[in-house]
């Protein structure tokens, strides 16, 4: 199948430098130049978001937030040439799935789409034994890709699905964090120990007063509490 990219650059040369490259990989690109024009366009028909941060108007990170807070869960890479940890993080936390520092490369760009969409796309084929997981108040629809806890449907990223299905197929392994970023973040380079933290915050916020089916053990690692439901 061929994927659909939307780009959101205001730097039209960089844009023009992208899409061309891009299409010649074989990838559908439509390009904006605004946080503002892009939520004129169905972004939930895309496969994946190619997002700047510092952008006149509504920013980066601020574009992926509404999308996250509308239950939009499109991968979304960022470009941006702020590159402190504390940035990339930010970038983890208000959704997004990679993070690409300016200046880069063009097969530095493509190789990064290519490892996201790979790893959605394991997801998105995932055969289980069931295609239901339900432990307690929660339940994992691994068809749909959505998760329910008291009925009530979470907006998970694609990542913070793949976390918890993760734990929750195997309640009683300790997966460190070593492990984790093998399994979620295998064809993704750069990932620390600390995006995990970021994710797995996330995710345990999300789920509310169950927050503590995913615990900690200083120094190991994470593991589901099933006891908790």
């Amino acid at each position: 199948m061929q994927y659909k990219i939307l780009l959101v650059d205001d730097d039209k040369n960089i844009s023009e430098i992208l899409e061309f490259n891009l299409r010649s990989e074989g990838f559908f690109v439509e390009s904006v130049y605004s946080a503002e024009d892009a939520l004129k366009k169905p972004i939930a028909d895309f496969h994946l978001l190619l997002l700047d941060v510092m952008m006149g108007g509504m920013s980066g990170y601020k574009l992926a937030e509404k999308l996250r807070k509308e239950n939009i869960s499109i991968p979304i890479i960022f470009l941006t040439a702020k590159d402190t940890e504390n940035d990339m993080l930010t970038g983890f936390s208000v959704g997004g799935d990679d993070y690409i520092s300016k200046p880069f490369s063009i097969k530095e760009v493509i190789a990064r789409i290519k490892a996201v969409l790979k790893r959605n796309n394991i997801v998105a084929t995932d055969k289980t034994t069931s295609e239901q997981l339900q432990i307690g108040a929660l339940t994992i629809d691994f068809n749909s890709k959505e998760v329910f806890l008291e009925q009530e449907k979470l907006a998970l990223t694609k990542t913070e699905f793949e976390l918890l299905s993760l734990f929750a197929k195997k309640p009683d392994t300790l997966f460190s964090r070593e492990r984790i970023i093998d399994i979620i973040w295998k064809e993704t380079p750069y990932i620390t120990e600390r995006t995990v933290d970021v994710h797995i915050v996330r995710l345990r916020k999300k789920m509310g007063k169950y927050s503590d089916v995913i615990t900690s053990r200083t120094g190991y690692g994470y593991r589901f509490n099933a006891d908790k439901l």
